[in-house]
């Protein structure tokens, strides 16, 4: 009869650790890279303003990418397409705003393309020969948002919140008026300065005009800042 085994002879099982997952470190940087694109991405979508598409008659220097939306001389947007209507008659702009301009779209804003003009009033937008067209904007009044308006074909004669008044006068012809057309008295041309007060010339002379008086009100908020340190309200013969 055979012998019983040895049950202290069997070999002795024995657990192995489990071994724990490593990430390679081939993995790290598209890892990185992912985080950082995601970290751009939240941060763009947060810092980004409201979009608004304006319809112009002509697209006269407005390219996509490369022109602006300025207020005051600062850029508030920037043109992101620019496409015909789907009647084919006007053009429709896509503008990106930038955040701190989002509440300046009002329903009662005003857009316009600025370029260079000549009229009697003078010579405007040369700036624009450098640095191109770009949109000109005035803020409105109203409360209620918007994101569609309808361009102006010329830059509004007076600005909204511009100091001064405003008259209508009502003639049978017209003559040779325009908009921007100097007003006279006595051969005397008065025009505004910098929009913070009024100069009047003597233009009996075309070749030679001559400052005869100026008027300069007091200072406020309002005022354009290149006028701030001038003579304060009153006549200067």
């Amino acid at each position: 009869m055979a012998e019983p085994p040895n049950l202290e002879d069997l070999p002795q099982a024995t657990v192995a650790p489990r071994k724990r997952a490593r990430i390679s470190i081939i993995w790290i940087i598209p890892i990185l890279a992912a985080l950082v694109a995601i970290g751009i991405a939240v941060q763009r979508y947060l810092s980004e303003g409201p979009t608004i598409t304006i319809v112009f008659s002509a697209a006269e220097g407005i390219e996509a990418g490369k022109t602006f939306v300025k207020y005051k001389d600062v850029i508030i947007g920037r043109v992101t397409k620019v496409e015909l209507t789907k009647g084919f008659s006007k053009v429709e702009v896509t503008v990106k705003v930038n955040k701190y301009a989002a509440p300046l779209m009002v329903d009662d804003a005003k857009f316009w393309v600025v370029r260079p003009s000549i009229s009697l009033s003078g010579i405007s937008g040369l700036n624009t020969l450098l640095s191109g067209n770009y949109i000109g904007f005035e803020p409105g009044v109203a409360d209620a948002s918007q994101d569609t308006y309808v361009g102006l074909d010329e830059a509004p004669p007076v600005i909204t919140l511009q100091r001064g008044r405003q008259f209508s006068l009502t003639a049978g012809d017209l003559g040779s008026l325009e908009v921007g057309s100097p007003i006279y008295y006595r051969r005397l041309v008065f025009f505004a300065w910098f929009n913070a007060g009024v100069r009047a010339v003597d233009i009996r002379d075309p070749f030679h005009p001559r400052e005869v008086a100026s008027y300069v009100p007091a200072t406020t908020p309002q005022t354009d800042r290149r006028c701030v340190k001038c003579t304060p309200s009153r006549w200067l013969p």
